[in-house]
């Protein structure tokens, strides 16, 4: 197993989870990925957050959504967060880039500081500058993160948006749009279709790669979740499904024909 020991800047680093009911998310991820869950108290607030593991190294977090945003209709949801080592600076960059920042750059205690923030297509994404939490240990690897997408209304203004803030090259495809980090590949983005209407916003999908779609589409209806799209093969990449656990939370999996490429940044090998 490669654990990630630092990420660049620039790059995804993190992802957690905001659900309706956390006890029962903790079972289905633990059932789907094979996720260790390990809950601790943050601090002396009465709130728990989880780490999902493997093997004892952080792969993704979790928390239970607050009553206000419960009120408010919030939905379940996965959120990406870039890593940063500047989490005030990259927030004055994409205020002045034209996205919104809806929850300030604010310490963690001592895991490090995060920010919530909207692009101009209206996706919403996180930030982290890493304290003693870097992200997540295993990317890359079955069961863990490997790709994130944004599916967004306006990819010019997105990409225009992400070059400004990040500095992510980019480069279209027929129609499907890659960025990378100092010449690596690390996200992807397309238009959403709009036949799909207003009821679908911009937003950015996470996947996990696993080393068997189908396998994990039966383990997915076994453990009460749902499978939106697929599974379906996508010509000279792999076969994917878009499918959403038993609280609504939407997510991919993915399984790639060829090699997959190495954890960003600093990476030691364990195991």
């Amino acid at each position: 197993m490669k654990i990630v020991k630092k990420y660049p800047d620039g790059v995804f680093s993190w992802i957690d989870l905001t659900t309706t009911d956390i006890a029962a998310a903790q079972a289905f991820y633990a059932g789907l990925f094979g996720w260790e869950v390990d809950e601790q108290p943050v601090g002396d607030s009465g709130v728990n957050y989880t780490n999902f593991r493997l093997n004892g190294y952080t792969v993704a977090g979790g928390g239970q959504m607050m009553p206000d945003m419960l009120a408010a209709g919030v939905p379940s949801n996965w959120m990406p967060y870039v890593n940063t080592d500047d989490i005030e600076a990259t927030a004055a960059r994409a205020t002045a880039a034209g996205g919104v920042v809806f929850m300030p750059p604010m310490a963690v205690m001592d895991a490090g500081s995060m920010a919530f923030l909207q692009d101009p297509s209206g996706a919403a994404f996180g930030l982290w500058q890493p304290g003693n939490h870097i992200g997540a240990q295993v990317v890359n690897q079955p069961n863990a993160l490997v790709w994130n997408e944004l599916q967004t209304r306006d990819t010019e203004a997105a990409g225009a948006f992400y070059k400004q803030v990040f500095g992510w090259g980019q480069r279209t495809n027929d129609g499907y749009t890659m960025w990378d980090q100092d010449g690596r590949v690390q996200c992807g983005g397309l238009p959403l279709d709009p036949a799909w209407g207003d009821a679908v916003p911009s937003n950015w999908l996470t996947y996990f790669m696993v080393e068997d779609v189908d396998a994990t589409a039966a383990r997915l209806g076994e453990l009460g979740g749902t499978a939106v799209h697929g599974p379906v093969d996508i010509e000279g990449m792999g076969r994917m499904m878009v499918a959403q656990d038993p609280q609504g939370a939407t997510f991919a999996v993915i399984r790639f024909n060829g090699p997959v490429d190495e954890p960003p940044g600093e990476v030691e090998e364990v195991g």
